[in-house]
């Protein structure tokens, strides 16, 4: 399906050790890997993955460089049942996990974790039919305007606003694709009220689009003035790259077997 999100990448300076994080403690299997020269991309995900379901993108480049993890994207959150909050942070807590915000601290709505490179993994409760165990929710990412950064997902994307959470500081607001599973991953737009601004970093690096065709989604997002960042041909044909509104990088990739 055109417009369901693909993956998320992140950067990572131990690639084994996240590969062990990832796979002991949330149960994930390798699904593809792309080796080059200077880096190597390692996709992640569920062994019951959705047709839908997005995957994790790590990224180790060879020359052992360190990163910045910035505050502009907040953190990936991954699915658990119902009823299972706690004892899931309970496992992953006796795995050695750090222990970073327990449900307690949280009302008990949701968790967050560490992965071995600090990025954070938020655990919420979904009703099973929303997606296998562990598998990826959304995606977080904070923007400074929020009427500017909804429009940029609904026009260009034409993603549908699917549900929001307003507080008195904050407000987070769920976008994904119309007509999308229920399996499939959402973006979290997280808006402060206090007119912050925010640092991109470099540990984090984009969210993506799936296309049935990558050059006609890309005309089409020309179209709508979307940024023309890095078009098909300059990435030779295989994918294209936009931003959003406050600099987050948007692949479109046209997936194959």
């Amino acid at each position: 399906m055109s417009g369901v999100l693909d993956h998320t990448m992140m950067r990572v300076e131990d690639l084994d050790a996240s590969l062990d994080w990832y796979t002991t403690h949330l149960d994930y299997e390798e699904k593809g890997r792309w080796e080059a020269d200077t880096f190597t991309n390692v996709y992640l995900g569920p062994e019951d993955l959705h047709e839908e379901g997005a995957v994790l993108e790590l990224t180790y480049n060879h020359d052992d460089r360190s990163y910045e993890m910035g505050d502009a994207w907040g953190h990936i959150a991954v699915r658990v049942p119902e009823g299972e909050l706690e004892s899931s942070y309970q496992q992953l807590m006796d795995e050695g996990v750090e222990d970073y915000r327990d449900p307690e601290s949280c009302d008990y709505n949701y968790a967050f974790v560490k992965d071995p490179d600090g990025h954070e993994v938020e655990i919420v409760k979904r009703d099973p039919d929303q997606g296998a165990k562990w598998s990826l929710d959304h995606t977080m990412m904070r923007v400074e305007d929020a009427d500017e950064a909804l429009g940029f997902w609904t026009r260009k994307f034409e993603y549908e606003h699917t549900s929001r959470w307003e507080s008195d500081s904050f407000a987070n607001y769920f976008v994904k694709p119309e007509g999308a599973a229920d399996e499939a991953m959402a973006v979290e737009l997280t808006y402060n009220y206090d007119g912050r601004t925010y640092d991109m970093g470099d540990a984090w690096g984009h969210v993506a689009v799936r296309a049935d065709d990558l050059h006609d989604y890309w005309e089409t997002l020309m179209e709508r003035e979307a940024e023309d960042y890095r078009d098909p041909e300059s990435c030779d044909d295989m994918y294209a790259f936009t931003k959003d509104p406050d600099g987050h990088e948007i692949e479109i990739v046209e997936p194959s077997d």
